[in-house]
């Protein structure tokens, strides 16, 4: 029986190599806080530490004793543990992982030849060296010194290491930001728009999830970026609003929080995401948000006064949160989803009323899936005019997540 110290290593190896070999997003995986930061740390720096490793080997090993490396790598020099203890665990991992005594003895040597040498020299060339050292593909890096500026984008790309600032959203409801900081212990955490609490950087999660206050729907986590999406809806009493891409939903839990007499038809794609939205909902007690199965791609009968389209992006804005993202865009799928969310917004924009507002959202900042969506929109659909946009800064502000919302009101004729 694994001790607990390699049982969560293990279990950040298994969802390594999950994502590796199957895209599966690690956020997902219910990992316990040390297993998450190690597997979150080794995603956001794989091509770092693929690097590193190619300067220690002669021949690159195989997936699984690669990412066992990894791991210990990012150990030894990315968190706080001791180069015996980052060495010994990962020989143990292997073996438990049945590598092979072979494979053991690799990890062993690669490591301590790893401790003797230090971190390596990086390439010269700007771009080359910005991808390395953070991380991102290099002709995602080259597209982005083309869009910003090479500071800029020097910037972005660092981001993406860093890890995200945690949110508590209240629901106002059922309690007040300043109760419920102190029913968690987070008294004196910083409060945003009275209903935001952010979690200092020394707050373990995992018993602020397993508090009787989550379990009675007192608050959820989320980034306050959304509440500045939502704000450009201009919600009024008794409106009735369709959030159309809505998992994992908490946009439309939000809004039914923010005004019980809102109609809010909250709807996804996909049925397997809409059930989890059921659980969202519940927990949080919200009677005036509904859940269907719908393709926003799809005419609808129904006719809304406010319409949030939360678009399936390239995640580019949450990087540090999702840091899978990364390696899972390219440029043909960006192309793709530019087409997916053009189409989502005509089809969905024939649904709202003369004198209703549209809010087109991308947790992306590239003109690829904001501007350049909107603006051929627009000129297709003259009788929808700009009513307001909101670029969230991201990069620039490590506690928000970045976003870019545009509101189009369709005029009266």
């Amino acid at each position: 029986m694994l001790d607990d110290s390699l049982k969560e290593r293990m279990d950040a190896y298994r969802v390594l190599l999950l994502w590796q070999k199957d895209g599966s997003f690690i956020k997902e995986s219910g990992l316990s806080p040390f297993a998450m930061e190690l597997a979150l740390g080794v995603c956001r720096r794989h091509l770092y530490l693929q690097y590193f490793l190619k300067t220690l080997v002669k021949k690159m090993p195989s997936l699984e004793v690669a990412t066992v490396l990894e791991m210990g790598i990012f150990q030894m020099f990315f968190m706080e543990i001791p180069d015996h203890a980052a060495v010994s665990t990962s020989v143990e991992l292997t073996k438990a992982a049945n590598l092979g005594e072979g494979s053991a003895r690799l990890v062993n040597a690669v490591l301590h030849s790893a401790r003797r040498s230090g971190l390596p020299a990086l390439p010269q060339q700007r771009v080359r060296r910005v991808s390395i050292e953070s991380s991102v593909p290099e002709w995602l890096v080259r597209r982005w010194f083309d869009i910003y500026g090479g500071d800029r984008a020097e910037s972005l790309a660092k981001a993406t290491l860093e890890r995200p600032v945690e949110w508590i959203r209240v629901n106002l409801q059922k309690t007040s930001a300043p109760v419920l900081a102190q029913k968690l212990g987070l008294t004196g955490a910083s409060i945003l728009y009275d209903r935001y609490i952010q979690v200092p950087e020394d707050a373990k999660l995992k018993p602020i999830l397993e508090s009787e206050s989550f379990a009675k729907g007192e608050f959820s986590m989320q980034n306050p970026s959304a509440y500045e999406v939502v704000k450009l809806l201009d919600l009024k009493p008794g409106l009735k609003v369709w959030d159309a891409c809505a998992a994992p939903g908490g946009k439309s839990a939000l809004m039914g929080e923010m005004d019980s007499s809102l109609d809010i038809l909250a709807s996804d794609v996909s049925a397997f995401r809409v059930e989890k939205m059921h659980d969202v909902v519940d927990r949080l007690g919200l009677k005036n948000v509904r859940l269907e199965c719908i393709d926003a791609l799809s005419p609808q009968q129904s006719k809304f006064d406010r319409i949030l389209l939360d678009v399936p992006c390239s995640n580019m804005g949450v990087m540090p949160r999702r840091p899978e993202s990364k390696y899972r865009i390219t440029q043909d799928s960006m192309k793709e989803l530019a087409e997916l969310q053009y189409g989502i917004l005509e089809s969905a924009s024939a649904s709202l009323v003369e004198g209703g507002i549209l809010v087109y959202a991308t947790c992306s900042p590239d003109p690829l899936e904001t501007t350049q969506v909107v603006n051929r929109f627009l000129k297709a659909h003259p009788e929808l005019v700009k009513r307001g946009e909101h670029v969230l800064p991201g990069a620039q502000d490590n506690r928000f997540d970045g976003f870019f919302a545009q509101a189009l009101e369709r005029k009266k004729v």
